[in-house]
């Protein structure tokens, strides 16, 4: 589990969030939703050290991160899988080398367990055949599984997803959601996805939490959200669902 506790972040005089507290609970895809502007990407960041809160404090399954040295940091980040948004694979690399990354920066794995690591990870995301196949050769639904598969390769507790679906049309929108869903349940992940996408706040929403104007303003389930008789919610809710509908 992830907590934020009473988390204040402020950019000049501008604040960003007030008094945030939220909890991002093991097991379940934990979504992040609400205008752009509205401090959800902050919080993102105040989460894995990007940003340091002005006040309030991180928790990892109780361990205070904010109060944390930057090599007591390092341990929890080798816990961390991240999906950045538009997949942030190295043009240079092959797909092999890509996932590999980390367990060569992180790792003292022989070269043939590093090898049969990837290659776990790249079936778990359905791709084949691809090792040595460079970025600019992939579309955007595959380059978006390496880096899902780079992300778990560390074998995470904590899993990342910054607008996992930006870019991608529906159709693999919605296989990508349904693998990250997959992969949370099974490995028993705690993963957090910061989105904008209403399919896949309907789809995959275990928990979600709505930021509004810097404030945690409404949280529940895909179920819940659905019924909710919270004006700010439904608004966003219905907007959103009326754009995509427009861009169709």
């Amino acid at each position: 589990m992830i907590e934020a506790v009473n988390i204040f972040k402020s950019f000049g005089e501008r604040e960003v969030l007030k008094d945030v507290s939220v909890k991002f609970e093991k097991g379940k895809t934990n979504l992040i939703i609400g205008e752009s502007g509205s401090g959800k990407t902050v919080l993102m960041k105040c989460l894995v050290g990007l940003l340091e809160p002005d006040k309030g404090k991180v928790l990892y399954d109780d361990r205070n991160f904010s109060s944390m040295s930057l090599r007591e940091r390092k341990a929890i980040r080798q816990e961390i899988g991240m999906l950045f948004q538009g997949g942030a694979l190295f043009d240079s690399l092959t797909v092999e080398e890509n996932v590999m990354f980390a367990l060569n920066m992180l790792t003292d794995k022989t070269l043939e367990e590093k090898i049969e690591k990837v290659n776990f990870c790249l079936c778990r995301v359905n791709i084949f055949n691809a090792n040595n196949l460079y970025p600019s050769e992939l579309s955007g639904g595959m380059k978006k599984r390496v880096a899902i598969a780079r992300a778990i390769s560390m074998n995470p507790k904590y899993l990342f997803c910054d607008e996992p679906n930006s870019g991608l049309d529906p159709k693999t929108s919605i296989l990508i959601d349904n693998l990250i869903s997959e992969i949370t349940h099974e490995y028993d992940i705690t993963t957090v996805i910061n989105t904008h996408d209403m399919n896949s706040v309907i789809e995959i929403g275990d928990k979600i939490a709505f930021i509004y104007n810097g404030q945690l303003w409404w949280e529940g389930t895909n179920e819940e959200i659905l019924v909710s008789d919270n004006k700010e919610i439904n608004d966003f809710v219905y907007a959103t669902e009326l754009l995509r509908k427009l861009k169709k």
